[in-house]
Parts: structure tokens; C-alpha cells; sequence
């Protein structure tokens, strides 16, 4: 609208990625929490996958989309189709009937308090702390790595823009065909072992860009990061598992938040040091960075009790306090 209106400006972009990225938090943060309510704690691993696949499939739809769009009508009537869909999506989310239980009417929110609660609990726990921990340092890494990437891609590899695409294109195909293998892999190798081993088999598969010349070596290359989007989503899937299955339906939230606000962290931390390493040792010493430091990722969870987790945990036994709370929003409700 702001197009049409000549009103467009740099600045305004800027307040519209911040107000869709803040939106987006608050959908992360959500659909964690209410799937457990929505599938039932028994269909973690199916959910999660199902709903890896259905976001694959759009990663690798929406840009073959976008650059057709963008030659048709222009980019600002491609972003126009992009804001239709996203309100789309929100009126098929208001289609679903499940509804959580409502919290007692009585408490009031205490931000600070919540994120403190939220915070002791996600850190304090063994898995859930290896979880946050490794996620923070694959993100920084990968960061790092995709902030030079398209550089070295161009500069030392000689693609142009549309072969630059068509790799990035092959890591969304890697992620849709880890989220199909995730369930049948997380039954098969064990929830916690294959957390820590999709990262372990895949990440080094990173080094191979680096190391690419003009010529076929760069599709074996490009193999590589198809494998670590792979390995990406089935890791992703079963740690999605595990942090639902050990945490109360309460706290749900809160753990998701502290989740991704110590992951999601680093990924700044990781574009500047991309950026910085780059300019010192070139785009291939960057690469190499971040190749070495995904691969570090896997130690937090292997050296934590998912080393050893075959089946996802018992549903958590609420406490006394938790146990008056639903009492009470239960008495509030009639039920």
C-alpha cells in the first residue's frame, strides 16, 4: 500500500521486517506450545515431522515463485501475494477446534517472573540445556557460513546468480526429505541418539564447499548441503520431540521462548563474524569457520542423557502447585 501511496521508504521496509519478524516469534513461540494440546504427547514425532515436510515443501515452492513473480508483476506485487498468503494461513489457523485449557482467571501475567521461571527451567534441565546450547552454536556457525556463501559461490566459483539458486534450492530439498525419514529414523536409531548423530554424519559434509572448484565439484558440494539441510530437519523433529515431552503444559511457552531466544542468539553474532572473517582469511576461510563449528554443535547433546534416550520421556507429573492450579481453572469452567 505504501507503494502504491508513493510512500515507500527505506525506513518503512525496515519497520515492516521488524513488526513480521516479531510476528513470527510469536507464532514459533505458539504452535510449539499448543501442538502437544493439538496431536496428543503420544504424536510429538509425527507432528513435528509432518509439520517439518509441509515447511520444507514451501521453502523450496516459494522461491521458485518468487522469481517468476518478481519478472511478471514486479517485486512489490510479488511481496503484496506473499502478505495474502500469510492471511491465509492465519484464517486456516483459526479453523482448528482444539482448544487449550483456559488458565485460572484469578492470575494475573508477571512477565518478569514468567521469563525467570522460564529461563530456570529450560537451563536447569540436562536435555533441554544440551538442546538450547547446541543450537546456538550450530546457528552462529551456519550464520557464518551462509553470510559467505553466495560470495564464494560467485567470486571463486564463477556461478551466476541462477546457479546460486538452484543450490540454495537443493538445501530445501535436503530438509523435505530429512522431515519424510525423521519419524522412521527417530523410532529406528532412538529420539535422543539421533539428535546428536544427524548432526555428527551431516555437518562435516560442509567442508566440501570450501574445497570446490569451477566444475563438477561444486554440485558434489552442493550434495553436501542438501545433506546438512537433511540432517538439519531430522535432528530438528526429534529435539522438538523431546522439549515438548519433558516440559509441563504450563510451561510450554516459556520454554519455547528461552529455547529460541539462547539459539536464535548467535545467528547475528554469526553474520558479523562471517563478515569480519571473510574480509581476513577470504570467503572459503569462512566457510571453513562455520563448517568446523557445526560440526562442534553435536557435542552438547552427545555429552547429555539424550546420548542414551531411545523412546521419548513420561509426560511430566504436575506438582502440587500445578495440580491446585488445573483444580481451580477447572472448578472456574464447570467442568
Amino acid at each position: 500500500m505504501l507503494w502504491w501511496a508513493d510512500r515507500l521508504t527505506l525506513l518503512g521496509l525496515y519497520a515492516i521486517a521488524l513488526i513480521h519478524g516479531v510476528l513470527t516469534v510469536f507464532f514459533d513461540v505458539a504452535y510449539v506450545g499448543f501442538l502437544p494440546h493439538l496431536v496428543g504427547r503420544g504424536r510429538l514425532v509425527e507432528g513435528n515431522a509432518k509439520l517439518s515436510a509441509v515447511r520444507s515443501a514451501t521453502s523450496i515452492g516459494g522461491p521458485a515463485l518468487a522469481g517468476p513473480l518478481v519478472g511478471l508483476v514486479g517485486a512489490p506485487v510479488t511481496l503484496l501475494a506473499s502478505a495474502a498468503g500469510l492471511a491465509v494461513s492465519g484464517l486456516v489457523a483459526l479453523s482448528i477446534r482444539t482448544r487449550e485449557r483456559k488458565p485460572e482467571s484469578g492470575d494475573r501475567p508477571r512477565p518478569g517472573r514468567e521469563i525467570a521461571e522460564g529461563l530456570t527451567f529450560t537451563l536447569g534441565h540436562p536435555a533441554l540445556r544440551a538442546i538450547a546450547l547446541g543450537d546456538a552454536l550450530f546457528n552462529l556457525s551456519l550464520a557464518l557460513y551462509l553470510s559467505m556463501l553466495p560470495v564464494f559461490l560467485e567470486r571463486e566459483v564463477g556461478l551466476r546468480p541462477f546457479g546460486i539458486g538452484l543450490i540454495l534450492s537443493g538445501m530445501g530439498g535436503g530438509a523435505l526429505v530429512g522431515a519424510l525419514l525423521a519419524r522412521t529414523l527417530s523410532e529406528r536409531v532412538g529420539l535422543g541418539p539421533v539428535i546428536w548423530l544427524a548432526s555428527l554424519v551431516t555437518c562435516p559434509s560442509t567442508v566440501l564447499m570450501p574445497m570446490a572448484r569451477p566444475g563438477w565439484s561444486v554440485y558434489v558440494a552442493a550434495l553436501g548441503l542438501a545433506a546438512l539441510s537433511l540432517g538439519g530437519v531430522v535432528r530438528f523433529v526429534a529435539q522438538s520431540s523431546v522439549q515438548q515431552a519433558v516440559t509441563p503444559d504450563r510451561l510450554l511457552g516459556r520454554m519455547s521462548a528461552t529455547s529460541r531466544f539462547v539459539s536464535w542468539g548467535g545467528i547475528p553474532i554469526g553474520g558479523l563474524l562471517g563478515g569480519a572473517s571473510g574480509s581476513v582469511y577470504g570467503p572459503a576461510g569462512a566457510l571453513w569457520f562455520g563448517a568446523v563449528g557445526m560440526t562442534l554443535s553435536v557435542l552438547p547433546t552427545f555429552l547429555s542423557p539424550l546420548r542414551a534416550l531411545r523412546t521419548p520421556p513420561p509426560r511430566p507429573v504436575p506438582s502440587r502447585a500445578d495440580r491446585a492450579r488445573t483444580g481451580a481453572a477447572d472448578r472456574g469452567q464447570g467442568v
